[in-house]
């Protein structure tokens, strides 16, 4: 009998891209939050040999190329297990669009996988496996709002933060990321050369990669000691009940925005038509092309997420998932 499970998305709360690194991936800081948005995905093991995906999406790889089928053939080898695996994925998130939904995909097969041979690996057998993957697999091993370094994939649990409704839109445009971070180096390079031959500004330094992933460790250790993001809290309201809000007003961005939308304005009137909608705070997610936005109330976020569809873009309204909440709602029977 298969074993059932749900692969969430994600989104990034901010993104800094730091400096090229030696083995040729980007230095990032990034917050990840899981969102309830998810796949389904069905894994059995037969008699026989070798890996078969199934799927309901042409779009999905069938191969050797897909990250279920990377992550799979991993464990089985680390896990001693026979048979051959069959993955059926049901895609009801994009397929590319910065909400990872391939990488959530991959970690479902992993512990599905688990439950089918009736094996476990130990905790640092997953991370390592997931993150030579891929960078943003661990994120997935761990739910709720993650911290995440390197190149992405070292993951550190952050605070728990309460569920918040939120609208993720998903403009049919397709954004490269390789090409998206060699944007950013282009640009980079230009901001570096502006500083030599002009006068030495907060502004231009900020913009230099290095700088700006101090910053943003900064933003995020302030927030973690609790200091003031400078937005007064609404009166009667504790910091415990509008974490979200006090994390996304420390000022954190998402770096790709200065090299995506440019070109692709669409998205930066998505973005806007989320801000006039009342979203508190809103983003592009990876490097796109979804787009989210954070709200107050479960029902201004769906009359948000149906302004969004009836002006042409699709939309729906979501809400983020605690660490708590994703591994209970793993489970399809928990659901």
């Amino acid at each position: 009998m298969p074993v059932t499970v749900r692969s969430f998305a994600k989104i990034n709360l901010g993104l800094s891209i730091g400096p090229s690194r030696a083995d040729g991936f980007h230095e990032l800081r990034t917050v990840y939050q899981t969102i309830a948005l998810h796949d389904i995905l069905r894994v059995s093991v037969k008699r026989g040999d070798g890996i078969e995906i199934v799927s309901n999406d042409e779009r999905v790889p069938r191969d050797a190329s897909n990250t279920c089928w990377k992550i799979v053939e991993r464990a089985m080898a680390a896990l001693k297990a026979h048979g051959r695996a069959v993955i059926e994925i049901e895609k009801r998130l994009p397929v590319q669009g910065g909400l990872g939904g391939a990488s959530g995909n991959a970690v479902a097969a992993l512990i599905a996988l688990e439950d089918a041979v009736k094996k476990r690996l130990t905790g640092p057998e997953r991370l390592r496996i997931a993150a030579e993957v891929g960078s943003d697999l661990p994120l997935f091993l761990v739910g709720g709002t993650i911290l995440g370094v390197g190149r992405g994939e070292e993951v550190y649990p952050l605070p728990d933060l309460p569920a918040m409704p939120c609208v993720i839109a998903t403009p049919e445009i397709g954004v490269s990321t390789p090409k998206a971070f060699a944007d950013w180096d282009k640009l980079a390079d230009e901001l570096r050369l502006a500083a030599q031959v002009a006068t030495a500004s907060d502004k231009l330094t900020a913009a230099h990669p290095s700088d700006r992933i101090n910053l943003f460790s900064r933003m995020i250790a302030a927030w973690l000691n609790g200091q003031s993001s400078g937005v007064p809290v609404s009166k009667g309201r504790g910091r415990a009940e509008t974490p979200l809000l006090d994390l996304v007003r420390t000022g954190i961005e998402n770096d790709f925005e200065r090299v995506v939308f440019p070109k692709y304005p669409e998205l930066r009137e998505v973005k806007s038509e989320l801000e006039q909608a009342g979203a508190v705070y809103a983003s592009l997610s990876g490097s796109g092309s979804a787009l989210y936005g954070l709200f107050g109330t479960r029902v201004a976020a769906e009359k948000a997420a149906a302004r969004l569809r009836k002006r042409g873009t699709p939309a729906v309204a979501t809400t983020t998932l605690t660490r708590r909440q994703y591994w209970s709602k793993f489970q399809v029977s928990s659901f």
